[in-house]
C-alpha cells in the first residue's frame, strides 16, 4: 500500500504528524520518540509508513526509520498487543536496547515500559525471543558473557535501579561496563564503572 511519504512537515503533536504530500496532508501517528527527532515545521522530511486497518479504523502509522517500522510490525505480531501499545513501546525505548531485553529474558525491564506489564512482558519474550535470535545480526555481534558475568551483571543492573536508575538505561550503562572490561570485574567494581560511564 504506502512505503514511505515524502513530503512537508505541517504539524506535529506527541502522537500525531501531519505531512503534505503534493497538496494531500496524511495524518501520521507517531511515537513519542519519533516526535522528539521530528525536523521543524515546514521542513521537507520523509517517513515510513505502516497502514494499519481494522473494521472500525484506519490509521498510518509512522516512523523515521526502518529498524523501528520493522520493530512495529513485530511487536503487532504479539498477541494482545495493538498499534497503540507497539508505539508506546517505540516511544520510550531504543530498538537495540528493546531487542536486548527480549534476547536477555529481561521481564524486570520490559515491565517498566509503560503500558507493558509482566505477563504482556513474558508474552514478548516468548513470542519474539526466537525472531530476534535468527534475523538480528547485532544479536551475533554480541560479546558472549560467562555465567558469573552475566550473575554480576543482572546484581549490577538490580542495584542501579535501587539507586533510581530508569532500568533501561541501568542496562545499557552495565553492558557498556561489561564490554568496555572483557576481564571479569566485581560487582562492586562494576557498578562503580556504570556510575562513572
Amino acid at each position: 500500500m504506502f512505503e514511505y511519504f515524502r513530503g512537508t512537515l505541517v504539524k506535529s503533536t506527541p502522537n500525531k504528524a501531519v505531512v503534505d504530500v503534493n497538496g494531500l496532508g496524511y495524518a501520521v501517528q507517531i511515537s513519542l520518540k519519533t516526535y522528539q527527532h521530528l525536523p521543524p515545521l515546514g521542513s521537507e522530511m520523509m517517513i515510513y509508513i505502516s497502514p494499519v486497518i481494522r473494521e472500525n479504523e484506519h490509521l498510518l502509522c509512522g516512523f523515521l526509520t526502518l529498524e523501528e517500522k520493522n520493530l512495529f510490525h513485530q511487536l503487532t505480531s504479539v498477541s494482545g498487543v495493538g498499534p497503540k501499545t507497539a508505539m508506546g513501546i517505540l516511544g520510550h525505548v531504543d530498538v537495540n536496547d528493546f531487542e536486548q531485553a527480549i534476547l536477555e529474558g529481561n521481564t524486570l525491564l520490559l515491565s517498566k515500559i509503560p503500558g507493558i506489564g509482566k505477563k504482556t512482558a513474558q508474552r514478548l519474550i516468548m513470542e519474539l525471543k526466537d525472531k530476534f535470535q535468527s534475523i538480528s545480526p547485532s544479536s551475533s555481534n554480541r560479546m558472549p558473557l560467562n555465567s558469573s558475568q552475566s550473575s554480576a551483571g543482572s546484581d549490577a543492573i538490580s542495584a542501579l535501579i535501587h539507586l533510581g536508575y530508569h532500568p533501561l538505561e541501568a542496562q545499557k550503562r552495565v553492558k557498556k561496563s561489561q564490554e568496555a572490561h572483557p576481564h571479569e570485574l566485581s560487582l562492586s567494581e562494576l557498578i562503580t564503572h556504570a556510575l562513572q560511564s
